[in-house]
């Protein structure tokens, strides 16, 4: 919160605002208002030109408030996905305007382009789309505002499914890599982007009608599992679709979600298990047993496996979607039944 009084002027800011004022600001102080880390606005300044006016002995750095200007110019256009040497080119042409379609919104999906891509700090994303980088680098600063206007513009322009399977599905992968690959560092970019995206989908999804009547399907995490995004956003498509769904998160019990199905009496219930270790098989089909409804016309519910922890172990009658927009059609062929 204080970063956030410092970027808007408030009672933090005056210290820098008078060094800005009476000589311009070191590197440190610059990141500090940016959100980028200090090697970064070096990096910039080596490679693009992109460094202060003056330099205070002629040597150590001193940024003025046309300098601080061009590099809030340069945040904006990489967070909004363009390569650095491009968002640079920009950043100095102070003589043209931010287009509204570089100004952290993300461009129309383009192509895979061959090769693999880095998100200007060795984040690895692979074959990936234009949108991942500005959400990744954006996640890689911290920054808060680009990535919730990334996400929300992928979302808007391209829908709930596309846009999670296409763009933020692979971002949240690569930050998972180089989470574990990295000895426990980037810990708070996973976290961050997490809570981010989460808040992007309970934002973009519409709200449930009041009075709304239909079959029910019924999300849940198995035990001990904790990964919740996945059913977040299928939560979110299927609300989008007009399909009744009371999602119960992470970690379940097992007597909870057995009182919740035989409650709600829902045609289909979505279990997650993003390890084996948390996928139960007998728990899927004990759900899939239980029986509802008057007699002579007692129903059970449909369970999808839903997640990696399933692979391997495919069970006749328990279906396993092999992504969202799979799990979509299979609830909505179940509810048509």
């Amino acid at each position: 919160m204080g970063a956030d009084r410092d970027r808007n002027g408030g009672r933090g800011s005056d210290k820098s605002d008078d060094a800005l004022r009476d000589g311009g600001l070191t590197t440190g102080e610059v990141a500090r208002r940016l959100g980028v880390a200090p090697t970064t606005i070096r990096s910039w300044d080596r490679r693009y030109g992109l460094g202060p006016s003056t330099r205070a002995d002629g040597r150590h750095r001193r940024w003025t408030g046309p300098d601080l200007a061009r590099l809030r110019r340069m945040c904006a256009l990489t967070g909004a996905g363009l390569p650095p040497a491009e968002a640079a080119r920009l950043a100095l042409d102070d003589s043209r305007p931010l287009a509204p379609s570089q100004q952290s919104k993300p461009q129309p999906l383009s192509p895979r382009a061959p090769g693999r891509s880095r998100a200007g700090s060795g984040l690895r994303l692979g074959d990936v789309r234009q949108e991942c980088k500005g959400m990744a680098r954006a996640a890689l600063r911290l920054d808060a505002a680009a990535l919730d206007e990334t996400l929300g513009g992928a979302i808007e322009e391209h829908g709930l499914v596309e846009a999670w399977t296409e763009l933020i599905m692979p971002t949240l992968q690569a930050v998972g890599r180089k989470w574990e690959t990295s000895g426990e560092r980037y810990v708070e970019v996973e976290h961050f982007l997490s809570w981010h995206v989460s808040g992007a989908l309970r934002r973009y999804a519409p709200k449930i009608a009041p009075g709304t009547r239909g079959a029910t399907t019924i999300l849940a995490c198995a035990p001990g599992e904790n990964h919740t995004l996945p059913l977040e956003v299928l939560t979110a498509a299927l609300t989008e679709r007009g399909l009744p769904v009371r999602m119960f998160g992470a970690a379940v019990p097992v007597e909870s979600l057995v009182a919740a199905v035989r409650r709600t009496g829902p045609v289909a219930v979505g279990l997650w298990a993003q390890s084996r270790t948390t996928a139960s098989v007998p728990l899927a089909q004990h759900v899939s047993a239980i029986e509802w409804g008057v007699r002579g016309a007692r129903r059970k519910p449909v369970v999808l496996t839903l997640g990696p922890g399933w692979a391997g172990q495919t069970v006749r009658g328990l279906p396993h979607p092999s992504g969202l927009a799979e799990a979509v059609r299979a609830v909505e062929s179940f509810v048509a039944r």
